[in-house]
């Protein structure tokens, strides 16, 4: 079964925009995991104008399931990740300024430094995982790099389910082959929602992991977290 991680940067969002405490993250935390989210996922950016580091040094000393850091790995970036040692570290190549991720690796290109970079972290036992598009030759080069995974960039997906789902799944099912047929774990995130979540799972039977956090807090407002936790998971099950 597919595991979901929940991305909690939309409760920081709202936290922040009050200047309080409010809602506290941590607990949050603890209570998504409690309501059945197979992990914990963050994405700190260089403004902490959503989670800020100290927030991801909080959340390490109270998951209990996994946690998965997201972000591009600039040095504070590289130090943060090392020293708390999540289940699992993301690459994103965003740029400081971005409004949300929006595109994936360009891996032929960046080959040496992503090669870099993943030695550090597999050096330190934390899984790896690329952050790319339906690409298959970025896919084969994500591999050379010494990834365990890569993280499919979903929003085109999303973008175009209602039109013509069997045509916006298509570039993944390849995708997600050819990863499987070189020995890439598979992760997916980016839009997924509870309207086409159900069939990317069902089109990609081997996905290992979904990373939902936008969908998800904003459909809370309206079912609640715990029964959104619920709905999601239902979604997973093959």
């Amino acid at each position: 079964m597919c595991k979901l991680s929940v991305n909690v940067n939309k409760i920081a969002t709202l936290r922040n925009a009050r200047g309080g405490d409010v809602p506290n993250l941590v607990n949050v935390v603890k209570d998504v995991e409690r309501f059945g989210a197979d992990g914990i996922t963050v994405h700190p950016r260089p403004d902490e104008r959503h989670i800020r580091y100290q927030d991801v040094y909080n959340i390490d000393k109270v998951y209990k399931t996994e946690f998965n850091i997201e972000g591009y790995p600039n040095k504070k970036f590289m130090d943060l990740v090392h020293e708390v040692r999540p289940g699992q570290v993301t690459l994103v190549p965003d740029p400081p300024g971005v409004l949300t991720s929006n595109a994936g690796w360009d891996t032929k290109t960046n080959l040496d430094f992503l090669t870099e970079v993943i030695a550090s972290f597999k050096s330190a036992n934390i899984r790896t995982s690329i952050f790319i598009d339906t690409d298959l030759e970025l896919i084969e080069f994500a591999k050379k790099t010494g990834a365990d995974r890569v993280e499919l960039y979903t929003e085109s997906y999303a973008s175009n389910y209602f039109k013509d789902k069997i045509k916006a799944i298509e570039p993944y099912k390849k995708a997600a082959t050819c990863a499987q047929s070189i020995g890439l774990g598979l992760n997916a995130g980016h839009d997924l929602s509870l309207e086409n979540l159900k069939y990317f799972n069902e089109q990609i039977p081997f996905l290992d992991e979904v990373s939902i956090g936008h969908a998800l807090v904003a459909d809370a407002l309206y079912y609640g977290l715990e029964n959104v936790v619920q709905m999601y998971k239902n979604l997973l099950i093959d």
